[in-house]
């Protein structure tokens, strides 16, 4: 087979890791597990002879700093696709599809902003998903589970196909906690992260059959793009005629209910996080005291604490179980276990 070209996703808005976070500076483009930032680390992974230079579908606003991170980090650019409006994930990738010279090619989907911590475990189930892509199979990596997440969509394991891949039984939506609970209990099940290998002309037709509105106006919206050097800009009208949908819901989880349908997960543990709120990055960075501390920070008799700075220095003495984080003008204090109401503090501030 050719060289896998990485499709990299990076038009999220990131609101989840506010204030640092931002619309203007989401948290694929800010370092927060590493010297580098998570785009640059995301890039990292498709580094040598296996992979071609990477495709990045990005909001537009955002391509300068793309640009000048990926210059950085020496990664040199297929294209970046820049989206006049966000349409989720089905759509940007068919933009990737569809710009891409050998319908054959393999496709790595990949979130801009997730965590992998053992890069050759992940490199390993490429290759093992890669014989079934080669025959038109549409593969997704599902995570070994180590909670009751019910943040996440599961992936019940079925028949082997292969060493290391199996055939998708089938697709839960977000679960309830007990059934969360229940499933991790049963084993054969793993966490939908996001990610994706399949032949650019396996995903496209798989659009024709399941999603054809969206295949028809991202059709359009490449056809009337304006090219200048890597960026590519989509027909405007035209990508904002298509309907919104993510990958999941427009095609792997129809084509797994199809007899045919060709759809094949390939579990494995690679130290994956989503990184989708300030508990997910305290887990991954609290110190033998539970302290995960970053930036102008002096805490004194504190246990379980997340703190980070962009500049302003914070002292605190005596807490316990806090994430506070202070950006620009803004600080925000809650208790840990509670990062996932961001969002309505957003909205709540957005109110006022």
């Amino acid at each position: 087979m050719t060289a896998i070209v990485p499709v990299i996703l990076s038009g999220g808005s990131g609101t989840r890791l506010w204030p640092m976070s931002t619309p203007e500076r989401p948290k694929q483009l800010l370092a927060l597990t590493a010297e580098e930032t998570m785009l640059q680390l995301t890039v990292r992974r498709t580094a040598g002879a296996a992979f071609a230079a990477p495709i990045v579908v990005a909001n537009a606003a955002h391509a300068a700093e793309i640009e000048a991170q990926l210059a950085a980090a020496n990664c040199p650019l297929q294209a970046l696709v820049l989206e006049p409006a966000g349409r989720n994930t089905a759509p940007a990738i068919a933009l990737a599809a569809l710009l891409v010279d050998d319908p054959a090619v393999p496709l790595l989907v990949m979130p801009s902003d997730h965590v992998i911590a053992d890069v050759d475990a992940f490199h390993a189930a490429i290759r093992a998903a890669l014989p079934l892509v080669e025959q038109g199979w549409l593969t997704t990596f599902g995570i070994e589970p180590t909670a009751p997440e019910t943040g996440y969509g599961w992936i019940a394991i079925g028949e082997a196909l292969g060493d290391g891949v199996h055939e998708v039984e089938r697709f839960v939506e977000k679960p309830p906690a007990d059934e969360a609970q229940r499933m991790l209990d049963a084993g054969g099940y793993a966490w939908n992260g996001g990610i994706f290998l399949f032949r650019a002309d396996a995903y496209l037709a798989a659009l024709e059959a399941h999603a054809p509105d969206i295949l028809r106006d991202c059709r359009i919206a490449v056809q009337g793009a304006r090219h200048d050097g890597a960026r590519v800009y989509p027909d405007a009208a035209a990508f904002a005629a298509c309907p919104s949908d993510s990958v999941d819901y427009a095609v792997m989880e129809k084509a797994s209910r199809e007899a045919d349908g060709r759809v094949a997960v390939a579990p494995v543990a690679m130290g994956w996080s989503d990184l989708g709120s300030w508990d997910a990055l305290h887990a991954l960075a609290a110190d033998d005291g539970g302290n995960a501390l970053h930036g102008d920070v002096v805490a004194l008799e504190t246990t379980g604490t997340l703190v980070r700075s962009d500049g302003r220095r914070i002292a605190m003495i005596g807490v316990s179980d806090l994430i506070v984080v202070a950006a620009g003008n803004d600080v925000l204090i809650l208790p840990r276990g509670r990062s996932q109401d961001v969002k309505a503090l957003l909205e709540a501030l957005k109110r006022e």
